[in-house]
């Protein structure tokens, strides 16, 4: 074996040792546990076993690559354990990065048995059939807020095994995950559920979770017993499971961008300063305006977020990731990152946020922006299409569906794909599967409440006729539709454009809603199943896009256009779509064609609707305000 250079040849970090096996952590066997921890400075490490009320310190081995070992020929099935670190003629206590187990807290890693926490089907488990990133209808959801509402009919309120309920309503309206079934989406997307720091595991709180704290374990606060090391990981198989058998796919949010903390953080405990970004005066670089940012281009930091999501695939059958302030990830990790999934299961979605949230040391043509994801299997949020639909997020502005005129061109790109289609109608995108089309998110107002502020003179009818409007767009646009949980049903936060830690009053899905709005999630419910029914929507290229989609003539402010040739394979022939967000009724002129409506401004669907507040004379529609329509020929 080499021999290792001293921790002083370590002139920076360029030069640190990197480890390549894939042991790092605890590997339990009932007759011996080994461990493993990568820290290429320390002069000493001790593994600290806690069991039966006893605390034994045992002496890792010098390993390789900067790695220290040890075996453990005992069974030490449900110990505790910590790392005692020598560096500079001092301990410094930490829990192991790689723990695959933990006490509430976090405070200790556990050895565990990882078959111990396979729920019963678990190895029968099949994911949903799924081809194509265009084919995924995405839903955004907070683990608590999905149940925690009295009216929810849910027991297991605020926990993963909330997601394992069937049958519970509001007075006959379904709720929870018979919801999500009856609406037709096709993948949940789940706020972070990676252990994180900001809420107390025993006293229970509300935080969305971006304040990361260990990455192979889920968080405790959402399990039925935090105390248990084994609950919180056997409930979130549960919960996959049960989402699988409904249907639908798991896409997990991670946020491998930065850490909670740098004074708590236990990579800098494992290797100082290793892990994160440093300005050229020392201090932390802050990309994420969290306090911190990661440092991906470092082999052993990328190694850990590969690791991780390696995982997360393997060991509980996530579907898929969003990957919080993209941006912050060297371009070269993330298509590493891409290679090694998409080697391990093809149809996982991948798709995240192309910005950082302030000035990061990574130089800017390093960053994962938008442009970065052209020929790669990432998707990227589409916020230009997002601000033309309903203006900026958090302000009094307006855009396209909400009363701002001359933004047409800016639509055109989004409905497209974002692809370049023309010397005018072009974006960022080289196909359609780069772009997650969304109207709104967790982050910033929900539409309703955006919708409410940008146009507070209008009547409650006309602002349902805008968020009609602006979901629509989305489903009938190429890409990849995105919606937030609960805009199926208008959902309000009362103005609060960043609830992360505003509580369950504010935060939680308010069932009742869904009673009171029930034509609004008929709308939503009628316009997946409009996408899902029909592949016109989601062409696979940009060369299908531009032959079988053209823009037809349409008065000022409202866009026409017709997808023709049965195109992606589609039922129907001819397709025409219209927008008008006007407050006057428009004529636009259908090519020629026997022309049934089966999405206006009260229905949506795949069946012929008979009547409606539209018109026909000959081959001339005409289309009433603040509504889009979709007719087939």
């Amino acid at each position: 074996m080499k021999k290792e250079r001293r921790v002083s040849m370590y002139k920076n970090f360029e030069e640190y040792a990197v480890y390549s096996g894939d042991d790092l952590g605890c590997i339990f066997n009932p007759l011996y546990s080994k461990f493993r921890l990568w820290s290429p400075t320390a002069e000493k490490v001790y593994l600290c076993l806690f069991k039966d009320n006893k605390k034994r310190e045992i002496e890792m081995e010098k390993s390789e690559n900067g790695t220290w070992f040890v075996e453990i020929k005992e069974n030490l099935k449900n110990a505790f354990y910590t790392y005692n670190i020598l560096r500079k003629g001092k301990f410094v206590e930490t829990v192991d990065p790689y723990a695959r187990a933990l006490t509430a807290n976090g405070t200790h890693g556990v050895v565990i048995d990882l078959k111990d926490t396979d729920p019963p089907g678990w190895s029968e488990d099949v994911k949903p059939p799924f081809d194509d990133p265009v084919d995924a209808v995405i839903y955004e959801l907070h683990v608590r807020d999905f149940s925690f509402n009295k009216d929810s009919g849910i027991k297991n309120k605020g926990k993963y095994l909330a997601f394992t309920e069937k049958g519970s309503n509001y007075k006959g309206v379904k709720t929870g995950l018979d919801h999500l079934v009856e609406l037709g989406i096709t993948h949940v997307h789940l706020l972070p559920f990676q252990d994180f720091a900001s809420v107390d595991e025993l006293k229970g709180g509300y935080n969305w979770g971006y304040d990361p704290y260990h990455y192979f374990v889920p968080e405790g606060s959402y399990a039925v017993d935090p105390n248990d090391p084994l609950s919180r990981i056997k409930e979130v198989k549960e919960m996959i499971l049960s989402l699988h058998r409904a249907g639908i796919r798991v896409v997990m949010d991670v946020v491998y961008n930065h850490t909670y903390s740098i004074f708590d953080s236990i990579f800098d405990k494992v290797e100082p300063g290793y892990f994160y970004r440093h300005n050229p005066d020392g201090s932390y670089s802050n990309g994420s305006g969290c306090g911190n940012e990661t440092a991906s281009e470092r082999p052993m930091v990328k190694k850990l977020i590969i690791d991780s999501l390696k995982y997360w695939v393997k060991e509980y059958h996530v579907d898929g990731f969003r990957f919080d302030l993209m941006g912050l990830h060297d371009i070269d990790a993330m298509k590493e990152i891409e290679k090694i999934l998409h080697s391990i299961d093809p149809s996982l979605l991948l798709y995240g946020e192309p910005w950082t949230a302030g000035p990061s040391v990574l130089p800017l043509e390093k960053q994962f922006l938008k442009g970065a994801q052209k020929g790669t299997r990432i998707a990227v949020f589409n916020d230009n299409f997002r601000n033309a639909i309903k203006g900026l997020p958090d302000d009094e502005s307006k855009g396209f569906a909400t009363g701002k005129k001359n933004v047409e061109k800016d639509i055109m790109k989004g409905v497209v794909g974002s692809i370049e289609y023309s010397s005018e109608i072009k974006d960022f995108a080289l196909n359609p599967q780069e772009t997650i089309n969304y109207v709104s998110c967790h982050d910033n107002l929900t539409l309703w409440d955006k919708i409410s502020k940008s146009n507070s003179e209008a009547t409650e009818e006309e602002k349902i006729l805008m968020d009609k409007l602006a979901t629509m767009i989305i489903f009938t646009s190429q890409g990849i539709p995105f919606i937030h949980a609960g805009e199926e049903f208008l959902r309000t936060k009362r103005g609060n454009n960043n609830s992360y830690n505003a509580g369950d009053e504010i935060n939680q899905l308010d069932w009742p809603r869904k009673l009171l709005y029930k034509e609004v999630f008929e709308y939503y419910q009628g316009l997946i199943k409009l996408r899902k029914e029909h592949p016109a929507f989601r062409m696979r290229t940009a060369e299908e896009i531009k032959s079988k989609l053209r823009f037809i003539k349409s008065p000022k402010n409202t866009i026409a256009f017709l997808i023709s040739d049965n195109a992606n394979n589609d039922p129907w022939g001819k397709i025409i779509v219209i927008y008008n967000p006007t407050k006057s009724k428009v004529d636009v002129k259908l090519p020629q064609g026997n022309w049934k409506v089966v999405v206006d401004n009260k229905k949506a669907g795949i069946f012929p609707i008979e009547k409606g507040d539209w018109t026909f004379s000959g081959n001339m529609l005409t289309v009433p305000p603040l509504s889009g329509m979709v007719l087939f020929s």
